[in-house]
Formats: structure tokens, C-alpha cells, sequence
């Protein structure tokens, strides 16, 4: 049955969310079977409905508590990439989403969750043998909870980009019914896999191509990831860097790029890279080693951590090849109040780990710190052949094959720290899910659309303040 939002926050602050004990040590059957028996306790077609409580929160009370500790002169620019459209709304309110979600019906199953998972939240990027390879491709909100609720996001996020292409409800349902098909039979395979197995799986960039439908489209895919390799750090620098007196600057291009004018700034970005090198391997410490810093200044990221502290560090060898990280804030994820706090004191370490676990491959200097004024940073390269598909402008074929690889992605990475034989036996052979799932999205688009236009009126009323980019 659907849990209420107190027994929900009451649960996530008795325990620590956590995987331990995730997986019992019992016959694929018996796990099977175990995943049927819930289907008592939360029917598969209860996952349809979608109805805002009597009681629900103002969904603009939600968005400002959320800036309580960002930089309040950067909170306009992420009010404005919002208002561009439902789709860019849905991307920045993670934290309203999870909020009603923790009101939906769960079977219990727990996973290590994205907690922000969108459509655009996948893409290509290089693994540390340079090839290209399709995954998840962030985890600021990751911690352990429901798998159902990675689901309804990503599901939903097809039908709120479906329409924005003026396809029809109809065509957006069914892209949202074809993501839950993909992830229902994926994980059904992956329950049928060994823990190895299921770990060295991945959707490299020669698979992607192979299973083009159409010579039209092998192309496309062709083109995407050749432009994926030129997006390395070599390419970006002489754009946003300069010598100054014998040594490399970054170069300020505000509001999005700019140095940060603190005396303290550089001794706590020494500090914190001191700390940070203490979270690599011995061995990549010896590579980092390699590298010293020339400069670093404050950059916005995305939508939905404008405002959050992140910052560019520009390296560079003795031979000046240059390093471009991003040294990026870690707050508590937005999944924290329903599912329960993290196992990790520190929330860089969590978002660190929680990638490890989830995608197939991860960044070599992928590490965290804890700065001297007590924030959580992690890090990680800048722009490493990371690249996410382009949705406008796409057909309704290519949207259907798209969420089609992403419910495989998330199938897969939900495998790796889940118990799929028990979710794949509440899921079963039918399509019954799926449609429950399609319907779902469908309803909570319609929220999301009457919540973005709140944004809009508040906007308009003068309650928050937006700034509108010209060009980010």
C-alpha cells in the first residue's frame, strides 16, 4: 500500500539508508517467487494513480527550501533555466519529485538509486581505456532506496519531452509504457547472470551502433559519438583559458564562469585538493601528482545544482598538457528525508561511491574532500567525452528507441546493487506493470506541467526572482 509522507520521513530518520543484507542468499527461484508475493502488499497496477494529497505542499515552498544553502546571487539563473519549458522545470525539481514519490506505493525492494533520474541523465562518456560507453551519468542525489521511484522519473521525463515535441499523449504514454518494457525484460537477463557478469556489462559505443535499426540512424549514432571524442579537455581550453603573465587563467565569462573573489579561496582549494588526493588509489595519486594547478574559478553546472558551490580547476604537466577538473559541492540528496540518511558522513564520498556502484565505468580521478569550512566536494574531469543525446527535434521512432536503452541502462544498474530476481519476479512476463507505469507518467506530467506554471505565476507575481540567459 502507498506510504504516507510521515511514516516516510519517520522511517528514512530511524535508519541509515543502506544495502547491507540487500541480496539473501537463496535459489533464483526462491527470490523469484519471494518478488510474486508482494505483489499483496503493493498490486503492480497500484503504481498507476497519481493524485496530488488534499495536503500537498506548496511546490514553490518546496523549490525555495531547497536554495536555503545555495548561493543566493546564482538562484535566479537556475529559476530562469527552469522556466524554459515543463522539460527543463522537471530536470531542476528532483527535490519536489522525490517529495511525491515518497507518496507512492513501493514493494520495499531497495536499490543504490540515481535520485535524479531524467532522460538526460544518460549519455556518453570514456571509460579509463578510452572507449566511449553509454550510461548513467550523474549521481548528486544517489542513495539507497525504492527502485520504483528511478523508474517513475525517468518514465515521466519521456512523457514530458515526447510532448514537448508535439507528439500526442497517446505517443508520450507509449514511449513511457516501452521504457518499463525494456527495464522489466533487462533485468529479468540480469537475474539470470552472475554477479560478475552482471558487473562487466556495458553499452559501448560500437554495440550502440550495431543495433541501429536503419542506416539513417546508424549514422546519426555515428556522428554523436565522433562528436563525443572531440569533447575532451584539450579541445575546451584554449575557449575558456589564456596565458596572464606567464601563466594559465581561466577566463571569466559571467555569469557562468567567474573567479571567486576570496583571500581564503586559494589556501582552502590547496587544502582540499590535499584531502581529495587522499580519496585516490595510490597509484592515481602518482598520476595526479603529475599535474599542478594554474588557476580555478566558480562555474554553474546544469539546472538543478545552480547555485550549489562548483568550481573548474585548470592543471597543468611540466610539459604543459592541461587537466581540467570539476571540484563540485555534495549536499544531502534530495531522496535523504523519505529513504533515510546516507551511510556516509561525508556526502562527496557518498555520490563517489554510489557512482562506483551504479555505472559500468567510472572516471580515474573520480574522488572527494571535505573543505575546510565543512562542505563536501567531489571531483572529477571536466568534459572527458562526456556528451548527452539530443532529444529535440527527434522522431517518435527515436524517441521509442531511446527509452528503450535507457530502461536497459537503469535495469542494469539497478542489477548491480539489487536483488533483481526478487524485483524481476514482482515484475513478472506481463505487460501489466508497464502500462501501470505508462499511465503514471502520463498523470504526474500533468502535475508537472500545473506545477511549472506555479513557477510561472510566482515568477510573474514578483514572489522569486529569475535571470534569463542570452546565450548559456
Amino acid at each position: 500500500m502507498a506510504s504516507s509522507k510521515k511514516k516516510s520521513k519517520q522511517e528514512g530518520s530511524s535508519s541509515k539508508a543502506t544495502l547491507a543484507g540487500n541480496i539473501e542468499f537463496k535459489s533464483r527461484e526462491e527470490r523469484l517467487a519471494a518478488g510474486k508475493s508482494l505483489r499483496d502488499k503493493a498490486p503492480r497496477t497500484s503504481h498507476a494513480a497519481w493524485l496530488a494529497p488534499a495536503k500537498r505542499r506548496d511546490p514553490i515552498d518546496i523549490l525555495e527550501e531547497s536554495n536555503r544553502d545555495r548561493l543566493p546571487e546564482l538562484v535566479p539563473i537556475r529559476y530562469g533555466r527552469m522556466l524554459r519549458s515543463p522539460f527543463t522545470f522537471l530536470r531542476g525539481s528532483a527535490g519536489l519529485m522525490a517529495y511525491d514519490l515518497a507518496t507512492t506505493p513501493t514493494t520495499g525492494l531497495r536499490v543504490q538509486a540515481c535520485g535524479d533520474c531524467h532522460l538526460l541523465n544518460f549519455g556518453l562518456f570514456a571509460t579509463p581505456e578510452r572507449n566511449l560507453v553509454f550510461d548513467i551519468n550523474d549521481f548528486d542525489e544517489t542513495l539507497p532506496a525504492p527502485w520504483e521511484w528511478d523508474l517513475k522519473r525517468l518514465a515521466t521525463s519521456f512523457v514530458v519531452a515526447v510532448r514537448d515535441q508535439r507528439f500526442s499523449d497517446e505517443d508520450a504514454q507509449a514511449v513511457a509504457v516501452e521504457c518499463a518494457r525494456a527495464y522489466r525484460e533487462h533485468l529479468r537477463d540480469y537475474s539470470r547472470m552472475s554477479p560478475l557478469e552482471v558487473w562487466y556489462d556495458r553499452m559501448d559505443a560500437e554495440k550502440l551502433i550495431e543495433m541501429a535499426p536503419d542506416e539513417k540512424l546508424r549514422k546519426k549514432r555515428e556522428q554523436i559519438i565522433e562528436k563525443a571524442r572531440q569533447r575532451v579537455g584539450d579541445q575546451l581550453v584554449p575557449k575558456i583559458a589564456a596565458t596572464v603573465g606567464g601563466r594559465h587563467r581561466l577566463i571569466d565569462q559571467p555569469p557562468v564562469l567567474f573567479h571567486i573573489q576570496d583571500e581564503e579561496a586559494e589556501q582552502l582549494i590547496q587544502e582540499g585538493l590535499e584531502a581529495y588526493k587522499a580519496s585516490l588509489a595510490d597509484e592515481r595519486r602518482v598520476l595526479f601528482d603529475r599535474y599542478r594547478l594554474e588557476d580555478f574559478a566558480g562555474k554553474v553546472v546544469g539546472i538543478g545544482s545552480v547555485g550549489t558551490r562548483c568550481m573548474v580547476g585548470l592543471f597543468f604537466s611540466a610539459e604543459n598538457h592541461p587537466l581540467l577538473l570539476q571540484i563540485k559541492e555534495a549536499c544531502p540528496s534530495v531522496l535523504e528525508p523519505y529513504a533515510g540518511k546516507s551511510g556516509y558522513d561525508n556526502h562527496a564520498q557518498r555520490v563517489v561511491v554510489g557512482q562506483r556502484l551504479m555505472q559500468s565505468s567510472s572516471d580515474i580521478f573520480l574522488g572527494w574532500a571535505r573543505g575546510a569550512r565543512g562542505r563536501d566536494f567531489f571531483v572529477r574531469q571536466l568534459r572527458d567525452m562526456k556528451m548527452s543525446v539530443p532529444i529535440e527535434g527527434a522522431t517518435l521512432q527515436r524517441c521509442f528507441i531511446y527509452a528503450e536503452l535507457c530502461g536497459w541502462t537503469l535495469a542494469r544498474a539497478h542489477a548491480r546493487s539489487g536483488d533483481a530476481a526478487a524485483i524481476s519476479g514482482y515484475l513478472g512476463k506481463s505487460d501489466r506493470f508497464d502500462q501501470a507505469i505508462g499511465e503514471f507518467a502520463l498523470a504526474y506530467a500533468d502535475q508537472n506541467q500545473r506545477d511549472y506554471t506555479a513557477l510561472v505565476d510566482a515568477v510573474n507575481s514578483g514572489r522569486v526572482k529569475t535571470l534569463i540567459e542570452e546565450d548559456e
